[in-house]
């Protein structure tokens, strides 16, 4: 028998990769002689990087300006294909993550994206050819503005003025000089990895949705949302291009400044990883799947990672088990994704904090139990 275990992070607690180990130490108590194949995946979020490098892609690590100024380690990944395609990982979290920020409103004002910036130029030199952008898990709501920043555009105020880094300032954008930007991005193509569908501005948008979770309080929110419509009014005025359309409010708008000045396309997260790691080829190969995340719940039904995996499996025929911290869908839901079996840490854990701490046992022990009673 050949397994293919593949799941998604457990966030607070273990890594995709981590998991996998779990998961498949639980097999292969069950099933000893089964060949187990540990393959993570993500969503395009918060992940991604990790289960490129586990497909192979190169990791490197780059100091750059974190999303308030102080400096950061952050991590990409590149590989080159058989055909000569360069392909460069970035995930927004690395550069300008939220877990490098307090979360206030004077941060969730000034925080921005320019490390990500950074990240683009050091994979440009790199000789990139495409660069998937993975989006999640950041701090500011500056539109990539401050991205772009790093790779020469400067947004000015009526005064001709230079405004400051960050998503409040977007506001006072005028215009943008576009001398400095370089041109390599004319040359690359942007992948970019969403799986929600606001729109960069309103009510729906960036600041109103994701920016409390950043630390905007109502008054940063208004302030936000105001500078993220303005800047998509500067980019109409330069470029000729909308870039208020669904999916562009992801990362605080990230994808907005790519759309404008960049040769960039929005794509559902799960299927960019799994084209980008090859997962289809491991799928075919298996006999049967199990999958899992954190926490499995109703908007895992709406295409995250595990969920997508089932569907792709059950149009294979092969069966899947599910294993999470907790199960907030019911049996019959799992089972119109082809999953024939189930388990939560919840269950064997003796409190939510007991499931988190020691994760990894509980990952293990959950996996031999649902195998055996499969």
């Amino acid at each position: 028998m050949r397994i293919l275990i593949a799941p998604d992070k457990f966030k607070g607690s273990l890594t995709a990769v981590e998991a996998a180990a779990a998961i498949a130490e639980g097999a292969l108590r069950v099933y000893p002689d089964a060949e187990t194949v540990q393959f993570p995946i993500a969503d395009g979020g918060e992940g991604t990087l990790e289960a490129a490098v586990a497909a192979g892609y190169e990791e490197r690590l780059n100091a750059v300006v974190g999303p308030i100024l102080a400096p950061v380690g952050a991590a990409w990944a590149i590989r080159t294909d058989a055909s000569g395609t360069t392909t460069a990982i970035i995930e927004t979290a690395q550069a300008s993550g939220l877990a490098s920020m307090e979360p206030t409103p004077a941060n969730a004002l000034r925080a921005h994206s320019y490390g990500c910036g950074q990240l683009i130029a050091a994979a440009l030199d790199a000789g990139a050819t495409e660069i998937v952008l993975g989006l999640g898990g950041s701090a500011m709501s500056d539109a990539g503005s401050g991205a772009l920043r790093a790779l020469g555009l400067k947004p000015l105020d009526a005064a001709g003025n230079v405004v400051p880094l960050g998503g409040s300032s977007l506001a006072d954008v005028a215009s943008v000089d576009v001398g400095g930007l370089d041109p390599r991005l004319a040359a690359v193509t942007f992948r970019i990895a969403v799986d929600v569908q606001n729109p960069l501005f309103g009510d729906d948008g960036a600041a109103h949705v994701f920016g409390p979770q950043k630390g905007a309080d109502e008054d940063a929110v208004e302030l936000l949302d105001a500078g993220l419509r303005n800047w998509a009014s500067v980019l109409r005025q330069s470029t000729g291009r909308d870039v208020n359309v669904p999916g562009a409010g992801a990362a605080g708008g990230f994808p907005a400044s790519f759309l404008a000045f960049g040769n960039a396309r929005l794509e559902g997260g799960f299927e960019l990883v799994a084209d980008l790691t090859g997962l289809a080829g491991k799928l075919a190969q298996a006999d049967l799947v199990i999958t899992g995340e954190g926490s499995l719940d109703s908007q895992s039904l709406t295409g995250k990672a595990p969920i997508a995996l089932a569907d792709a499996a059950r149009g294979l025929g092969i069966p899947v088990i599910v294993v999470a911290g907790r199960i907030l869908v019911t049996q019959e839901d799992l089972a119109r994704h082809g999953v024939v079996g189930a388990a939560q840490l919840l269950d064997l854990a003796g409190s939510p904090a007991d499931a988190v701490a020691n994760a990894a046992k509980y990952l293990t022990w959950a996996t031999s139990q649902v195998l055996e009673g499969a």
